[in-house]
């Protein structure tokens, strides 16, 4: 066999050879893959020149608990990761491996570890934990901490008494009292300073809230008595209509227009009430924080504006006769006024907001009123003495009506707590409660003209009947809806003859279901802003007093 000898030419790249070329894959594999080694040497790798004035540094790993070699300050503290952040403190560059430090694990026997608690709770001193000496097992107080607290000792309080029971005066036994036990607490001369500013400011504060609830009244008619000496209080006889407190209109019809525009206040209206029996006067509280008397007759002036509250009045209530009223405003006081001469005679306060207010209507307790109030309490008030008489502490939330039944025997009340509940007069447990998970809060309840029936305007836009006689019960079929009232305390009622039931509602409109078929006769627009308080009057056949958050309180016929 040719054998094929073969050379690299490095200037040419091209392999020479000696005899004719023959194909490579002719060239035996066995005799010709030796000398290609030889002669076939590559070297892939690029030249770098390495700078040998440069150090290099030996890093560690921050968790080595273990060195073999001498390492230099630089490498020991160098940063983990790339250079160092110079924003870091101190404590942000110590080495952690938890948010607060840095934790090794460690195991203490439970009984040494209650041991040095109990130790130091009650000797003031532990077992240093970094000094880890067998001594330190045994005897717990060497090396932990100086001597002069190592060598407390706990001191016993001593007892001043006499153990001879012969001495009958001046034997004091078990029961004697410690030598530095002081039985009577005084201030010291700093603390009593102190304590005197304080109460200073206080009686300061005091004299400033009761200048502020300075009560004053204004007459704004020039005529406040006839020729007979009689106030405007005295019920007109010239009017062509019967106002005696028997009298009810036969049939009641539907009013169709408006009459006239009560104007005066300032804010929204709160609550307005028929003067009692004849309803010839009524009374309108507003947030504007002032109460107003208006004429219903004649000129329809307003009488006389009464001011003592410093927020907003949320109710207002006359006695039997309407020679006194109540109103209760969000400044936590129940003030009691003369209707006539526009003085507050007392004042009342529990430092609650009262939501509604009722005076007993028996004639032998008209010294006594309801008020119910946030704290979920009904406070009775003797108007004699000015104290609280009784509690009706039953209800889970914030009170929002009271209404007496059974001739003011009984009583009413609605809350937050979407209860309804009958109480006995003076008896603070309930006597009979309602509650269903279906039930929605009721703000707002008038009774009937016939004292047998309760409208109640229920939180799910509808008026619902309760009948008082024989126990309360829901009647189902009595429901009036149709109306937009949730959220809104929109006080329904009665015409005087029981044939219509009216109410407002949060678009302003007043509407009037049929009571028979509970079906909606008529809805038209009262007011601009909620309508809050629709009254009928109690002797006219369709004339309807509504009160609106627009300022107005307008009479329609």
């Amino acid at each position: 066999m040719e054998l094929l000898s073969a050379s690299y030419d490095s200037d040419s790249d091209i392999y020479k050879a000696e005899n004719d070329v023959k194909p490579l894959h002719l060239i035996p594999i066995s005799t010709s893959l030796d000398s290609l080694k030889n002669k076939l040497n590559f070297n892939m790798i690029p030249y770098i020149p390495v700078d040998k004035s440069i150090d290099t540094l030996n890093y560690m790993h921050p968790i080595t608990r273990e060195i073999s070699e001498n390492l230099t300050y630089e490498e020991m503290f160098a940063p983990k990761v790339g250079p160092e952040n110079p924003f870091k403190t101190q404590q942000g560059r110590a080495v952690k491996n938890t948010f607060s430090g840095f934790v090794e694990p460690d195991f203490v026997q439970y009984a040494n570890f209650e041991m040095q608690r109990k130790a130091f709770h009650v000797d003031g001193y532990a077992m240093d934990p970094s000094i880890e000496t067998d001594t330190q097992i045994t005897n717990p107080t060497v090396g932990t901490i100086p001597d002069e607290t190592a060598n407390f000792k706990k001191k016993k309080r001593k007892k001043a008494r006499s153990d001879d029971p012969s001495d009958i005066d001046g034997y004091l036994g078990p029961w004697a009292k410690f030598v530095d036990e002081e039985t009577v607490s005084k201030p010291s001369e700093e603390m009593q300073a102190e304590l005197n500013e304080i109460l200073a400011k206080r009686h300061k504060k005091t004299d400033e809230e009761e200048k502020i609830f300075m009560e004053k009244s204004v007459l704004h008619i020039p005529d406040a008595y006839d020729y007979q000496g009689r106030s405007f209080l005295h019920i007109p006889q010239d009017l062509g209509i019967n106002l005696k407190a028997d009298h009810i209109p036969e049939k009641c019809y539907l009013p169709k227009r408006l009459v006239h525009t009560y104007t005066g206040h300032t804010k929204g209206l709160s609550a307005i009430r028929w003067f009692p029996s004849s309803a010839h006067l009524f009374l309108s509280c507003g947030m504007d924080a002032k109460i107003k008397l208006w004429e219903v007759y004649n000129k329809r002036r307003c009488i006389q504006t009464y001011s003592g509250h410093t927020q907003a009045v949320r109710d207002v209530c006359f006695n039997n006769d309407g020679s006194q009223f109540l109103s209760a405003g969000y400044d936590k006081y129940i003030k009691l006024w003369d209707t006539e001469t526009g003085k507050s005679t007392m004042k009342f306060t529990n430092h609650r907001v009262c939501y509604c207010i009722k005076f007993n209507p028996e004639e032998s307790k008209q010294n006594f009123f309801l008020a119910g109030t946030t704290n979920k309490k009904i406070i009775c008030w003797d108007i004699r003495s000015g104290d609280i008489v009784q509690e009706y502490d039953r209800h889970l939330g914030a009170i929002n009506t009271i209404t007496f039944i059974d001739n003011g025997r009984k009583f009413v009340t609605t809350s937050d707590d979407k209860t309804l509940r009958i109480w006995e007069w003076d008896i603070p447990v309930d006597t009979h409660y309602v509650a269903d998970p279906s039930m929605h809060s009721l703000p707002a309840v008038t009774i009937s003209p016939n004292k047998k029936w309760l409208a109640c305007q229920s939180m799910d836009n509808k008026v619902l009947m309760y009948q008082v006689m024989g126990g309360l019960r829901w009647r189902r079929k009595k429901t009036f809806a149709g109306h937009m009232v949730a959220g809104y305390a929109c006080a329904p009622d009665f015409s005087p003859d029981l044939t219509y039931v009216t109410s407002g509602d949060a678009d302003g409109k007043l509407w009037i279901w049929d009571w028979n078929s509970t079906r909606s006769v008529t809805s038209f627009k009262a007011h601009d802003d909620v309508c809050i308080n629709v009254l009928w009057h109690p002797h006219e056949t369709s004339k309807i007093l509504s009160a609106g958050w627009d300022k107005l309180i307008k009479l329609w016929d």
